[in-house]
């Protein structure tokens, strides 16, 4: 494990390590991660070497048996956290999945019961999945709690300004849009998205063997690539290391992505916020992890600094 970090870093509010805006203390961030890896093995068929975030490791973990995988991250703590994943460690609640536990201790008030839920994740026809969403879940309390959840004021005492000022203001309305969206794509029965966001359940995946030759480098990702070669990545899915970040680093990041980029390279980028209009590569609706507004996938030579991606 390499480090490859520099001082401007400052351009993105990762490198704190933390969600809140307190300076110390950096800290597991997501136990598991809520990306469906099915974008990235459909984006980067026939692909060599691919540059991913390491998050909790789960998607390198997917990657690693197609391709030559290496996973950057900015957070040390995160980094050793994928690193004993990959050793077959169990996963852990990272501070996601305890902001995410408090919000389900309230579920009852809004009428959804375990037993209910359960009853709900073990369907698999999306369309019986709409007909209970709509009958059975989708509540004016659930309405009026996520409204209220995912109120700014909320927000606030768990994240800093530099994580909210991209989201949509009707946050409680726009995901209560994405939920009924991907309960009527994706059968629950096999979505364990489905069943990670409704009962808090961690990640069961076992690590591959090729796991063990998955490159971990503490590393922001674009100072990293700076430092590549030309021409020498296949695939970049980046997670939504752009959600809070600085233009400058949005300039920086795509410049150096399509340096290392070999002809025909494709990217794979995430954000909580909400597209900016019309968006023709947007897969969010395909994410079974139901919570994107944006999965954009696109040529590395098609990102544009002065747009989403």
């Amino acid at each position: 494990m390499r480090s490859a970090l520099t001082t401007s870093e400052a351009e993105t509010p990762w490198v704190a390590g933390r969600f809140d805006a307190k300076v110390s203390g950096r800290q597991v961030l997501f136990g598991r991660m809520y990306e469906d890896p099915a974008i990235e093995l459909d984006a980067f068929k026939g692909a060599g070497r691919v540059l991913c975030i390491a998050s909790a490791g789960c998607t390198a973990m997917k990657l690693a048996p197609h391709h030559e995988v290496v996973a950057v991250d900015i957070n040390p703590v995160q980094l050793a956290y994928a690193a004993q994943r990959f050793a077959g460690e169990p996963p852990v609640r990272g501070k996601a999945e305890r902001v995410m536990d408090v919000m389900r201790f309230f579920a009852p008030l809004v009428g959804w019961w375990p037993a209910t839920l359960r009853a709900f994740l073990e369907l698999d026809d999306p369309k019986a999945q709409a007909e209970f969403w709509r009958a059975r879940l989708d509540t004016w309390r659930l309405r009026a709690a996520l409204g209220l959840v995912f109120s700014f004021t909320a927000l606030r005492a768990v994240y800093s300004s530099r994580f909210l000022d991209f989201l949509p203001r009707r946050l409680g309305a726009v995901f209560h849009q994405r939920l009924a969206r991907g309960f009527a794509n994706s059968p629950n029965r096999s979505n364990p998205w489905a069943r990670a966001l409704l009962l808090g359940e961690l990640s069961t995946d076992v690590p591959p063997p090729e796991v063990k030759q998955v490159q971990l480098v503490h590393a922001d990702a674009a100072s990293f690539l700076e430092g590549q070669p030309a021409q020498s990545f296949e695939g970049f899915t980046l997670s939504n290391i752009l959600d809070g970040a600085a233009p400058a680093y949005r300039e920086r990041l795509f410049a150096a992505v399509k340096r290392a980029a070999k002809p025909g390279a494709k990217v794979v980028l995430r954000s909580f916020g909400e597209p900016p209009g019309l968006l023709p590569t947007n897969r969010a609706a395909f994410d079974r992890s139901l919570l994107w507004g944006v999965v954009d996938v696109r040529l590395a030579s098609e990102l544009d600094a002065g747009g989403r991606s």
